[in-house]
């Protein structure tokens, strides 16, 4: 295939490159610009490490860089990585690269967890209990599509495609109920958790998703290799000695869970486990021994890169990165569309 990298040790260390240039722009840029000068020393402070000569700063600086933009522009990266990654490993489980972390109900199980907690008004008392209702429901979500389609330990692709689906449409359906019933107020609530963001994000919500979703994406790399043996389809595995249902299972289990982390601190944040993949996909080919690391800094470099963007498109009015997610993933999306009905088929 023409336009895949050649030299990947010089692709990922421009990208390495390009994340850290892209971070530092997201903590200095906002309604407060701070000079890279200045962030450098802070950060260098913060962490104690040597300083940067010359540079001024004031206690309201070290606020906004280490208080506000630092937590921020962690989950940027935490949950931008854990999309992406999922969506990869989703996409090579499923053969088709035009699935994402949503396709099994991972997002509507979450929606319905985080409306079941400000339902009940306990969200006022603590900030984990609407990340951990969203994490319960997702992975409710997930147990139950899973059970739907496997028969007799083996798990057919297509029927857990359609179970995903159907247990999509049942969670959203009850959480459509549940919205009735509630105050306008709380209803305001749960609409700005949907629409995604990481806007108020503070260092809790980085010590609630750093765990799981470090943990989640070594996990994944290392089980690459067998990823590599299952998209060459269930008899070559089999040839191999491998247990293709508990593989199946166990890979899509561990994306579900990375991603229902992600989730619980951002909101629900769409096409990034589309389309960062399949831009990696076509760089790098599909072996997902280096798939997934490209995937994991593209995607903090997608999800910080739209919250910056976002953050001074419209000033002083921020546009949140949901909302920027959607807005160049929904034309890449019909592209691909586009791009399966004239070859025949899904991609």
């Amino acid at each position: 295939m023409t336009g895949r990298v050649k030299n990947k040790t010089a692709f990922f260390a421009g990208m390495s490159l390009l994340l850290v240039g892209v971070t530092l722009l997201s903590l200095a840029w906002g309604q407060v610009n701070v000079p890279i000068n200045a962030t450098l020393t802070i950060l260098a402070q913060q962490l104690h490490l040597p300083g940067v000569a010359g540079a001024s700063i004031t206690p309201e600086q070290t606020s906004v860089i280490w208080h506000i933009r630092m937590p921020r522009t962690l989950v940027g990266l935490l949950v931008g990585a854990a999309l992406a990654v999922s969506g990869a490993v989703m996409q090579g489980v499923f053969g088709n690269s035009l699935a994402d972390p949503g396709i099994i109900g991972v997002s509507s199980g979450a929606a319905l967890g985080a409306i079941s907690a400000i339902a009940l008004g306990i969200t006022a008392h603590s900030m984990f209990y609407m990340p951990l209702f969203a994490l319960i429901g997702a992975l409710l979500a997930v147990g139950l599509t899973v059970s739907l389609a496997m028969r007799d330990g083996k798990i057919p692709v297509m029927v857990l495609l359609l179970a995903g689906v159907a247990v999509s449409m049942l969670f959203g359906a009850m959480t459509n109920g549940i919205l009735t019933f509630m105050s306008e107020y709380r209803v305001r609530e749960f609409l700005f958790w949907m629409v995604g963001g990481l806007d108020y994000r503070r260092w809790e919500h980085v010590y609630l998703a750093v765990g799981p979703v470090i943990i989640g994406i070594l996990i994944l790399f290392l089980l690459a290799r067998h990823l590599n043996i299952l998209i060459l389809g269930d008899q070559e595995a089999r040839s191999v000695g491998m247990p293709v249902a508990f593989f199946r299972l166990f890979l899509l289990f561990i994306s579900a869970v990375t991603t229902a982390t992600a989730v619980c601190v951002s909101g629900t944040i769409g096409f990034v486990g589309l389309i960062v993949p399949h831009i990696m996909r076509l760089l790098l080919g599909p072996e997902h021994r280096t798939l997934l690391p490209a995937c994991a800094l593209a995607g903090g470099l997608f999800l910080v890169g739209c919250d910056t963007i976002g953050r001074q498109l419209i000033p002083p009015t921020e546009v949140r990165v949901g909302i920027m997610t959607a807005l160049l993933g929904a034309p890449y999306f019909l592209y691909l569309l586009r791009k399966a009905q004239k070859g025949g088929g899904l991609l």
